[in-house]
């Protein structure tokens, strides 16, 4: 047989990007995400591999948020040895994100054992902080735009403005037939974006994997700060508090930037902000070490007292005491947490203390995954069960969708629009059934040769 792909993750669903190319007895698997989102699509993380991990020879990584990476501690720990290769940014990244992942994965199991709501007799983390730790070992760093040559295939990464480090990688793979070049869009950002660069375009593919996240509408037509500034005022007014779920990493700081500008502009008070994640706190850091990879200016990021990424009155939440604390605390006051699909993290405690106080708000900035927790708040939810209890919902629930750091549908096909000739065939991926089937249609319509991805379908190249 000559070359494979198969479609081991984010494949008629968003988490869990896992892409496992086969070539003249070669295996390179492109992201190694976990499953995000209800149960019974976390219990995937736990089911065998498809291969044997030790037969794979190499990982390549687009970017380093968790259901793209969030699953080496896990591939390591089962007996992957091959290096793990990502840009410079997301490098760093994993430093922060994989230890706290698994520094989760371990809390949630010992929570679980204490309160006896696991099905499980001991509740086991997936993994540890020294699995995470061992596969921080094994990451080799590259620069965006230089060909890294390996046996069978050639890899290079494209700045995609998702995150810091996010990368579009192309693939040139050698197959009996001669090289086909497959490229896998990654995550892609947005087009007008304050923090991060727009995509990079891409002439020309054999065979393309595109992300289908927001692939059936465009971001709703509404001011960042508009939104923002009536979240705010609104529980000012009533006293209360608003916690706002993020990614530590990205829309943390997109939303530190846009409160900000707010203050700044006089369009709301200077009233405390609270960021209760450690990782965010180190992500920000990060920001200053690569200058080039995003618009902000490096010098204003090391003043704190004109950092775009601090509000002007910025409280940093460093350990689990000063977290419990805010419990206690009155509005009005801002609090930002991980993770923005409460999945897990100290995001779990503050909703238990504020959903069921009508006070408070409870603002969405980023998209939540179909069986997630912030997915049920979203359509309405009057109780959502946390640690094994059932909460109350009277808080205010609201998203601010434009400040989504995916390109939207027109987005999407601006970008699409940017290749020469159609490619060989493309691949729908990393989206919901009907996101993905729309994109789908609408590069039919173009007259692409395309599919939505399936879930453990294999292709020849």
């Amino acid at each position: 047989m000559g070359a494979t792909l198969s479609f081991l993750g984010a494949a008629g669903g968003v988490t869990g990007s896992r892409f496992l190319l086969q070539t003249d007895g070669r295996r390179y698997l492109v992201d190694c995400g976990l499953f995000q989102g209800g149960r019974r699509t976390k219990e995937m993380n736990w089911e065998p591999f498809p291969i044997p991990p030790s037969q794979i020879d190499a990982v390549l990584l687009t970017h380093a948020h968790i259901d793209h990476s969030g699953y080496l501690p896990r591939l390591v720990c089962q007996g992957f040895q091959g290096p793990i290769y990502a840009t410079d940014a997301t490098g760093a990244l994993l430093e922060i994100m994989l230890p706290d992942s698994a520094y989760l994965q371990e809390q949630d199991a010992a929570y679980a054992n204490k309160k006896g709501y696991s099905r499980h007799q001991p509740a086991l983390p997936l993994y540890t902080i020294a699995d995470a730790q061992a596969a921080l070992e094994q990451v080799r760093t590259v620069s965006f735009d230089q060909p890294l040559r390996l046996d069978g295939a050639t890899v290079t990464w494209r700045p995609a403005g998702h995150i810091l480090g996010s990368a579009i990688v192309e693939v040139d793979v050698e197959t009996p037939n001669g090289t086909r070049r497959v490229v896998f869009s990654g995550d892609l950002g947005r087009y007008n974006d304050e923090i991060m660069k727009p995509p990079t375009r891409i002439p020309e593919a054999d065979v393309l994997l595109v992300e289908s996240t927001y692939g059936d509408r465009p971001h709703a037509d509404q001011s960042v700060q508009d939104a923002l500034a009536e979240a705010v005022n609104g529980v000012v007014e009533r006293g209360g508090v608003l916690l706002i779920p993020a990614f530590a990493v990205g829309r943390t700081q997109q939303v530190l930037y846009h409160i900000r500008q707010l203050q700044d502009k006089g369009r709301v008070p200077d009233l405390p902000v609270f960021i209760d994640s450690p990782m965010a706190v180190e992500a920000s850091h990060i920001y200053c070490q690569f200058g080039d990879d995003h618009n902000l200016d490096v010098n204003l990021l090391m003043d704190h007292r004109v950092c775009p990424l601090r509000c002007r009155d910025t409280r940093f939440v460093r350990d689990v005491r000063e977290s419990k604390a805010l419990n206690r605390m009155e509005g009005p006051a801002v609090i930002l947490s991980a993770s923005g699909m409460l999945s897990g993290g100290r995001i779990l405690h503050h909703l238990k203390w504020r959903l069921p106080d009508s006070r408070n708000t409870v603002l969405f900035v980023g998209y939540q995954a179909e069986g997630t927790r912030g997915r049920r708040l979203l359509e309405g939810a009057e109780k959502i069960r946390i640690h094994g209890e059932k909460v109350e919902v009277r808080a205010h629930i609201a998203m601010v969708d434009a400040l989504s750091a995916h390109a939207d549908r027109d987005e999407l096909l601006r970008w699409l629009g940017g290749f020469t000739t159609p490619p060989g065939r493309t691949f729908v991926i990393h989206g919901e059934p009907q996101a993905s089937e729309a994109l789908c249609r609408t590069l039919g319509e173009w007259g692409w040769e395309v599919a939505v991805a399936r879930l453990g379908a294999t292709v020849e190249l």
